[in-house]
């Protein structure tokens, strides 16, 4: 019969086809961790929304505070260059 394996390694090699198994030769092949089921979504869900996503009105008091310092650094000179304005500009 042409169907039938004749060798130890053809068994093996038409068992791991049926079974969905890996032929390998001893060394790391990473299936592990690519057969391992993906946890994003519940990692995401995990952590709670925030609420600039919950509510649009909400403004971060540490975004608020960060654009008060900017603006007072800018009336005073000392903000942030414009693009193109940096330390090494002339060198170019």
């Amino acid at each position: 019969m042409p169907g039938v394996a004749k060798t130890a390694t053809e068994i093996a090699r038409v068992a791991a086809r049926v079974f969905g198994a890996h032929l390998g030769d001893g060394r790391p092949s990473g299936r592990k961790i690519l057969r391992a089921p993906l946890i994003g979504e519940r990692l995401a869900a995990y952590y709670p929304k925030t609420m600039a996503a919950l509510d649009p009105l909400f403004t971060a008091p540490d975004e608020t505070r960060r654009k008060v310092k900017l603006e007072r650094l800018k009336r005073r000179g000392k903000g942030p260059p414009k693009k193109g304005e940096g330390k090494r500009a002339g060198s170019k």
